[in-house]
């Protein structure tokens, strides 16, 4: 920050785990350029704890006065998903910027409603998939545009994780109406979009799902198959009933393979970088390996999106964007529940998956939605 830039000033909708655990560390790490100014709570006890704990100045129970009366230039919204569009919106309708938290929407009519609410120049509002913001995946995507590589061959994409009975006890998990989806919207979404934004444009899914071992109404399972506008094939799992946990990605190009291995978050050393065998003795660098080493985080995805917000531009995994991994996982889920493949082109608003996930609420769904959140 300098004298003549002041601090982009922030508020926190939702005080919740991942409000403390990511995005207040998120916003500590940005060296001065962003400070959290009040903070938005349902529960005005829980919102007045956690502004007592990260020293913040204000603490509200009603969004609207504190958009009235705190003025924020970005406000993070960190609130359970069937409460995004309304906070969102509210927060665009007011001239704030917005970061929000996955899954953007309960459905892909959802964020095409909330998106007409941005302006040109700002507001606009980004959602979180900070998996796209380390070293790694930046080089790896520099080396596909430039097809120093190869074209894409093949992939994998595997987010393989494990939730026992008792994190569902939570009352919106593991519904439809209140979550969207199970690990498919809410957990391999970030590994789909990582994937999705080295890729490029899908051509067709072909999935399956299953509620194998857990009792909520969406899926514990889903795995599908994925064409690419460039060629590749890709294969896609995401489970929560995995007991050794991993995410796992793998790039197969003529000239390399390029695999990533984690949980939650990487650096470099969880990627491995493998040269082809008429390159055998080519090291990682050679064959685009990064030098610098910036972790995946809340932190560098903020970096950047507060470089936006300053430009007046539009910033990553917001507008087009940030809508693709959501519209593929509405192709995912209609392609499982109707047995067929699906392709870009079918989720148009007449198709009942642009309005729900599972494709049964439907419109009327939709409709009931936007009049209890419109504003």
């Amino acid at each position: 920050m300098t004298e003549d830039r002041p601090a982009v000033r922030v508020a926190i909708v939702g005080a919740g785990n991942i409000a403390g655990g990511c995005h207040m560390p998120a916003v500590q790490a940005q060296n001065g350029e962003a400070t959290v100014i009040a903070v938005v709570d349902v529960d005005q006890e829980r919102a007045k704890a956690f502004a007592a704990q990260w020293d913040i100045p204000a603490a509200y129970d009603d969004l609207r006065q504190m958009l009235r009366e705190e003025r924020p230039d970005l406000v993070i919204v960190c609130t359970p998903p069937i409460a995004h569009r309304e906070a969102v919106t509210t927060c665009l309708d007011a001239g704030a910027w917005v970061w929000c938290e996955k899954p953007p929407t309960l459905s892909v009519a959802e964020y095409d409603a909330v998106s007409s609410h941005e302006r040109e120049g700002g507001p606009y509002v980004s959602y979180v998939f900070q998996h796209r913001f380390g070293s790694a995946a930046r080089a790896l995507r520099e080396q596909i545009r430039t097809g120093r590589l190869g074209a894409p061959l093949v992939g994998v994409c595997h987010t393989l994780w494990y939730r026992d009975d008792a994190y569902f006890d939570v009352p919106w998990r593991g519904k439809w109406e209140t979550e969207g989806g199970g690990p498919t919207m809410g957990h391999g979404i970030h590994q789909m979009d990582l994937m999705l934004s080295l890729m490029g444009d899908w051509t067709e899914v072909r999935a399956a799902m299953g509620t194998l071992a857990r009792e909520v109404e969406t899926e514990d399972v889903s795995m599908a198959m994925v064409r690419f506008a460039n060629g590749a094939m890709v294969s896609m799992v995401n489970s929560l009933l995995s007991a050794r946990e991993t995410s796992y990605l793998r790039f197969d190009f003529p000239e390399a393979t390029v695999e990533l291995s984690h949980l939650y978050g990487y650096d470099n050393s969880h990627w491995t970088w493998t040269p082809a065998p008429h390159r055998a003795k080519a090291t990682p660098a050679e064959i685009g390996a990064p030098l610098d080493d910036e972790a995946s985080s809340h932190a560098a995805q903020l970096r950047v999106l507060l470089r936006s917000l300053r430009a007046g531009q539009r910033p990553e995994a917001s507008g087009d964007d940030g809508r693709r991994v959501l519209a593929f996982i509405a192709a995912l889920y209609q392609s499982a529940t109707t047995g067929r493949p699906v392709t870009p082109d079918m989720l148009t608003p007449d198709n009942p998956f642009y309005h729900s996930m599972c494709g049964r609420l439907g419109i009327a769904q939709d409709n009931a939605v936007k009049e209890n959140t419109d504003v």
